[in-house]
């Protein structure tokens, strides 16, 4: 065998070429500010709130040498207007700024820090010195003079103000006056208190500016209901075996049951066309029987596509009495996106090009291996970009006419992220109250992207996250590091997840998985049926038997009794009614970043609290839970006070929210929790 040698290395210049300097993509400032966060891909994409939130800002700000710096944080609004706030130094060994912000309206905004060299600061620590120490002591004085003067006459003050400045510069030069009466001329609390609060500012330095994007409150914080429209007033006639459907007219007789529990959100599946061909029966099977509904996500049919309502539950007349209906019962509508094609679906014949051809001439159809979706065709973004943009969007605005304004997008991870980009972005250019949730249950930095790109809300990794510490170290990645442009939404269980947890917990898992998913984040979901307590999975996969993708399922609605269950049932329904109430209660329970973890000495026991302080108060919840749902669990919970508010060694009330019991507490309670008592703990924190 002939082995070709490699290639002689080149050898590397001892000295470079002469050439004209480059300069850095990025000036250093004069007072240099560094590691500004939260960013994202140094601006690139902006870091996100909602009205009200607030959030911290930190950067590193130096100088060389001894002299004061300091740095503000400026926040521009909508309009241009800029708001100045101080930093404060929170660690001086690695010069770390800090302060909190918040934005009082929606809109594009934008931050950066400004560092700047602190002469007033400066001269107080040098003059303070040296004066003592009898130390260039007349120099010192006539420096600050003239410190207080330019302080006066260089950045714009009250009459108040000017006139204070003046009366310390000519206190320091009163040579009459005592050493120490002179050095209080310009050191006085007065004088500090105006040099603080408008100071002056010697060689400001900015960071660039980053954007920010602020959006309305339910962006973050919402309570989700999901439904079939379709199974809200079907029935089943034994006699004949055929089932009626429900309709958008039956659905929304659903709508009050589904606001007295306390939702916000009304999330309907597909509702367009279901298509004839390679119809889906019962659990996915490929035997449709000729009254089957099939899924629908297989969309479109000869009734239409994406832009047209499936004729068995009604038209857009009746879409649009449910959504007036909804938002009567002070609901929002949520419509799934689903951006692939049934067989007969208009573009299959119209774009053939916009789907992918097989070798032997076949349109490929939707695999998740083991899993196989004839009935499903996904588009090819690759083929046919600007038809597809375009279709997509004008499909959107569609539904944003009828008064959407929440879209549950299903599967984005399965096409381009600069599609996403394009359309969040040119749709909130003329409805920037539009709200994107992805459901992409995939690879991390996927999910993030898609979050940074524009998606306001993320399914997420909850459903199998169950012991304590992958609880702890999930839900710090998300109130912490990704915050700054991801939320998260939990869901307990979907149409397609219903995880051993659930399948074997019993009540109590639901109750815990419930309550963890309403207060550990803002946004949370329950699919129809987990009042009920819908638990028998299909054997050998995580989702329930006879799924309702693939087919009717009346859950009798009509037969109970009213705010109550049917004789011998399970009812969840009060429960979840409790939870949402105290969410809409307290607003501590409305943010994410605010989520701070306790310690409990057993394992299965976890603790959280989240704080907010406000106008006229503060809010706090601690929430204790047992995470094993067959065995009560006794164990001690150690409490850092001060994440409640609280000063060390202090006692207080503890009200449990599901209950109505109070305790008196210390940072060091006893708690038990399981099946023959309430497993979770949610407990309103109040001083004696």
């Amino acid at each position: 065998m002939t082995v070709t040698p490699p290639p002689p290395a080149v050898p590397r210049p001892t000295q470079l070429p002469a050439a004209a300097p480059r300069l850095p993509q990025r000036q250093i400032g004069r007072i240099p500010v560094v590691d500004v966060q939260p960013t994202l891909e140094a601006g690139a994409w902006p870091v996100i709130s909602v009205v009200a939130e607030e959030f911290p800002v930190t950067a590193t700000v130096f100088r060389e040498g001894h002299d004061a710096v300091n740095a503000d944080v400026v926040l521009t609004d909508p309009h241009g207007t800029e708001y100045v706030l101080p930093m404060t130094c929170t660690n001086p060994g690695l010069m770390t700024w800090e302060a909190t912000i918040y934005a009082d309206r929606v809109g594009a905004w934008s931050f950066r820090v400004e560092g700047w060299s602190d002469p007033y600061a400066t001269w107080v620590h040098d003059a303070t010195i040296k004066v003592r120490a009898d130390v260039d002591v007349e120099v010192m004085f006539e420096e600050g003079a003239r410190l207080m003067e330019r302080a006066r006459d260089e950045v714009t003050r009250s009459d108040y103000a000017r006139d204070l400045l003046t009366s310390a510069a000519r206190t320091l030069r009163d040579t009459t006056a005592g050493i120490e009466e002179r050095l209080a001329g310009g050191t006085a609390d007065a004088v500090r208190a105006e040099l603080t609060t408008t100071p002056l500012r010697d060689m400001v330095s900015p960071s660039p500016d980053y954007p920010w994007k602020v959006e309305r409150e339910r962006a973050l914080y919402g309570a989700w209901y999901e439904f079939f429209p379709r199974s809200e007033g079907c029935r089943y006639d034994e006699a004949t075996g055929t089932w009626t459907t429900g309709t958008l007219r039956t659905a929304a007789e659903r709508l009050p049951a589904v606001a007295a529990m306390g939702f916000d959100v009304i999330y309907l599946t597909p509702i367009h066309p279901i298509g004839e061909v390679n119809r889906k029966g019962p659990n996915n099977t490929l035997n449709a029987g000729p009254h089957d509904p099939g899924s629908p996500y297989a969309i479109g049919s000869v009734h239409g596509g994406h832009d047209a309502i499936e004729p068995s539950l009604g038209t857009f007349d009746d879409f649009d009495h449910f959504v007036a209906q909804a938002r009567s019962n002070g609901l929002e509508v949520a419509l799934d996106l689903a951006l692939q094609c049934a067989p007969d679906h208009p573009w299959v014949s119209e774009h053939p090009e916009w789907f992918t051809t097989r070798a032997d001439g076949t349109i490929a159809y939707a695999e998740n291996p083991p899993k196989k979706y004839q009935d499903i065709y996904p588009l090819n973004f690759d083929n046919d970009p600007a038809g597809i943009y375009a279709e997509v969007r004008r499909v959107v605005q569609v539904w944003i006419d009828h008064g959407v304004k929440i879209f549950r997008v299903d599967n984005p991870h399965t096409k381009p992220v600069e599609f996403w980009q394009w359309i969040i972005a040119d749709v909130a250019a003329s409805h920037p109250d539009v709200i994107w949730l992805a459901e992409a249950f995939t690879k991390p930095p996927m999910m993030k992207t898609l979050a940074k790109v524009g998606f306001q809300q993320s399914y997420t990794y909850y459903a199998w996250r169950n012991e304590r510490w992958e609880i702890e170290e999930y839900c710090r990645e998300l109130a912490e590091e990704s915050a700054a442009f991801m939320r998260p939404s939990f869901w307990p269980t979907t149409h397609d997840i219903l995880t051993p947890y659930l399948q074997y917990g019993g009540p109590t898992a639901w109750k815990v998985r419930a309550a963890l998913a309403a207060t550990l984040v803002p946004t949370y979901g329950i699919y129809a049926g987990y009042e009920l307590l819908e638990s028998v999975p299909r054997p050998g996969v995580e989702e329930q038997i006879d799924n309702e993708k693939y087919q009717f399922k009346d859950r009798a609605w009509r037969d109970f009794a009213p705010g109550g269950s049917r004789e011998g049932e399970l009812w969840m329904a009060d429960y979840l009614r409790e939870l949402n109430q105290i969410r809409r209660d307290h607003s501590a329970l409305h943010w994410l970043r605010n989520l701070h973890f306790h310690a409990a000495e057993d394992d299965n026991v976890i603790a959280y609290s989240k704080r907010r302080v406000k106008v006229g108060g503060e809010d706090t919840i601690l929430v204790v839970a047992n995470l094993d749902p067959h065995t009560t669990r006794e164990t001690v919970v150690h409490l850092d006070l001060d994440a409640l508010g609280l000063p060390e060694g202090t006692t207080f009330v503890a009200k449990d929210l599901i209950t109505g019991q109070s305790w008196q507490w210390d940072d060091t309670p006893f708690v038990r929790l399981g099946k023959d008592t309430e497993p979770v703990h949610i407990i309103s924190v109040r001083r004696f």
